[in-house]
């Protein structure tokens, strides 16, 4: 397996050769996609962010406009096979992530793999709860699928008010500090933060239930403990709190060890590791491409 530092050496010997950065850096991407898929014996996306290099810009998020990614990439690639999708994001729209799963499921049925090679965060993490299984490695991790509404997190402020609700109940007085920061609240947010944490939660059990755990006698049991866990905002320190591996095995996600298949993880890291050298040279943004030679990518210009 290349390591980082081998790949960026390949790429600068090609380089060296006259070739261009990018086209250099497409080619090592779509020969590792290739290799990728032809071991695992089915179509293999990739939907890769470059958030951790890149400075912040709203197309680095899960969006809308990456339908229009998928949908290029999609086309005239297998469907009778199910996927493998590499997942790389920071998250972002919930509504996103939803019509993102629809479109997979529509054209791909539910037999669709999430390859993690090292940070599917929020929305991101509850499109792979949305597959039949998920890959990791002791390195890779999720995220709580607790949403965010004007960029605050719906659950702390539920649990802000039953914390108030508390606070009050013991000593009335307490009343009207609490007033004060409710007060800055603007009209309905409280119940649009009501309503998002109800509807991802049932989003993501009903994901849970009806694939990844669909085999399963206590099928909607497993899935609404999942996502009990995935969104208990005590047990984290921010909605950027990673969940590891092993975290991810013990909330009952169905997750495959990358490490128990040397030959799997060498492919998919190798596919991971021309991405990060990718960012680190070219304008893009995000990359959405599949293992046929099919590329989507949003540019910083």
């Amino acid at each position: 397996m290349p390591t980082w530092n081998e790949v960026d050496t390949d790429i600068n010997s090609r380089i060296a050769e006259g070739k261009s950065v990018d086209l250099v850096c497409d080619e090592l991407r779509r020969d590792y996609l290739s290799n990728l898929s032809a071991y695992v014996g089915r179509p293999v996306i990739a939907y890769y962010s470059g958030f951790l290099q890149k400075p912040p810009h709203p197309a680095l998020s899960i969006n809308d406009f990456d339908m229009n990614g998928l949908m290029a990439v999609i086309h005239n690639v297998e469907r009778d096979k199910g996927l493998d999708i590499i997942l790389h994001t920071p998250g972002g729209g919930i509504e996103a992530a939803r019509a993102i799963v629809e479109y997979l499921y529509a054209m791909f049925g539910k037999d669709i793999r999430a390859i993690v090679p090292q940070i599917a965060m929020s929305a991101g993490t509850m499109i792979a709860c949305a597959t039949k299984q998920i890959v990791m490695g002791k390195h890779s991790s999720l995220g709580p699928t607790d949403p965010q509404v004007n960029g605050v997190p719906a659950t702390g402020v539920i649990h802000e008010i039953e914390r108030a609700l508390d606070e009050i109940k013991k000593d009335p007085i307490r009343q009207v500090v609490w007033q004060e920061i409710f007060r800055q609240f603007p009209p309905s947010f409280i119940s649009n933060c009501e309503r998002s944490l109800t509807g991802s939660k049932k989003m993501v059990t009903s994901w849970l239930a009806e694939n990844m755990f669909s085999e399963s006698q206590d099928a909607t049991k497993k899935a609404e403990k999942a996502v009990s866990e995935l969104t208990n905002y005590s047990k984290t320190t921010e909605h950027g709190h990673h969940f590891m591996k092993d975290a991810c095995c013990n909330f009952g996600l169905d997750v495959f060890s990358l490490e128990d298949d040397q030959d799997f993880q060498e492919l998919v890291l190798s596919v991971h590791h021309a991405y990060v050298a990718s960012f680190a040279r070219v304008k893009s943004l995000k990359f959405i491409e599949n293992s046929i030679g099919a590329s989507w990518n949003v540019s910083s210009d």
